[in-house]
């Protein structure tokens, strides 16, 4: 068997052994539901407290501007949902990028699509990154939401967040980032960053999957996205998942204490990975800023091949790698992310993500940067639009 090097955090993440040992008295233990009076459940409330807590210290919130979801998807879509109804006298008036997740932008091209909302879509440059003046000459008296995501999924590119959020200040415009990618591997305080919500999911940072939060700062108007009962003070209807959200606390509370260390162990890897790359694969390009990314995101276009033959390849050698989002990685479409860059659908189709991860060593890199380029000489020698000599390749 050969040993299986994960290189796809960016999808998900394992759950840690703190993470899991803190969730198991809560399957079958402490089993009570946190809004029962009696002694019993209030054990569970006080578990689900402790962990609004511990995520509230990770980004610099008040413990009640914390609001437990099923992951970020749902927080993405509350925060866009509930402030258009919340602020409809106001406007309609929404302002997002164009290499935002789909849970950002399917929801609001569903509202536009309705008429309940007018969209502007904004551009990105060549790196990924939103010009925050294209942020202020894109505001009206209509516009009642920014939501521009910090950190992109597909290239790890860290957007100006600061920058936008004083210009929504300004405005007086509720302004919402999509943070999913970024808490737990760089510091993410919401107080700088100047954003009335944020969206965070577990799964990305060695928690469980189906638990994640939206922080709403106290004053921000918006409505309900679940009624049903008094859950999450009024806000977010449903039996709250006790486990899952014990777990989103603990993954909180360690990557707190292991960010720094690990940010820096992860960069150095990074780095490598993007250097051996380019300096060993011809027509091969970085995509996304080069400084201003993720510590752990990799993600590079191979000109002539494809990014699903890629992957086969490398998970025949061990590796797991993506191409694009894996939310979108079954579909043959070109990653939008990738198109709003400026990249041909060509290139875009042939792009190929590694996110590395608290299990990755630099024998992992070495092993990677080895086998590679074997897998594009490989597959260029079989492409029919792209030149090249056959090589001698047998996948390890």
């Amino acid at each position: 068997m050969k040993k299986l090097i994960y290189f796809d955090h960016a999808a998900t993440t394992p759950v840690a052994a703190e993470v899991f040992g803190a969730m198991t008295p809560y399957f079958s233990e402490e089993f009570a539901n946190p809004s029962t009076l009696y002694s019993f459940g209030q054990q569970a409330r006080a578990a689900i407290d402790q962990a609004r807590a511990q995520v509230a210290r990770l980004i610099g919130a008040e413990t009640d501007e914390i609001f437990f979801t099923s992951g970020a998807t749902e927080a993405d879509n509350w925060a866009i949902t509930g402030v258009v109804q919340a602020r409809e006298k106001k406007g309609n008036h929404i302002i997002t990028s164009a290499i935002e997740h789909h849970a950002v932008l399917e929801t609001c091209e569903a509202l536009a699509k309705r008429g309940i909302i007018e969209l502007t879509v904004l551009p990105v440059d060549a790196d990924g990154l939103v010009d925050p003046e294209d942020v202020r000459r894109a505001v009206t008296d209509k516009t009642v939401l920014i939501t521009i995501m910090h950190s992109n999924n597909e290239i790890g590119v860290i957007e100006p967040i600061r920058e936008i959020g004083l210009i929504a200040r300004e405005r007086g415009i509720t302004f919402h980032t999509d943070a999913t990618q970024s808490v737990g591997k760089i510091p993410v305080d919401v107080t700088e960053l100047g954003c009335n919500m944020l969206s965070l999911s577990a799964h990305k940072l060695y928690g469980p999957k189906g638990a994640g939060a939206l922080y709403i700062r106290k004053g921000t108007r918006i409505l309900p996205f679940m009624r049903g009962g008094a859950q999450e003070n009024n806000r977010r209807a449903g039996t709250l998942n006790v486990p899952g959200i014990v777990g989103l606390g603990k993954a909180a509370e360690l990557a707190a204490s292991t960010m720094d260390a690990e940010a820096a162990r992860e960069r150095a890897m990074r780095d490598r990975l993007i250097a051996g790359i380019l300096s060993n694969i011809p027509d091969s390009r970085l995509n996304g800023h080069a400084q201003k990314r993720l510590p752990n995101n990799v993600n590079v276009s191979i000109e002539g091949i494809e990014g699903e033959s890629m992957i086969l390849r490398l998970d025949f050698a061990g590796f797991c790698v993506s191409s694009g989002s894996a939310c979108t990685s079954g579909s043959l479409e070109a990653s939008h992310v990738l198109l709003a860059i400026g990249l041909p659908h060509e290139l875009a189709h042939g792009s190929l993500r590694i996110s590395l991860g608290r299990s990755n060593t630099e024998e992992d890199v070495d092993k990677f940067l080895e086998t590679f380029p074997k897998v594009v000489s490989l597959l260029r020698s079989m492409s029919p639009v792209y030149n090249s000599c056959p090589v001698d390749f047998t996948a390890e």
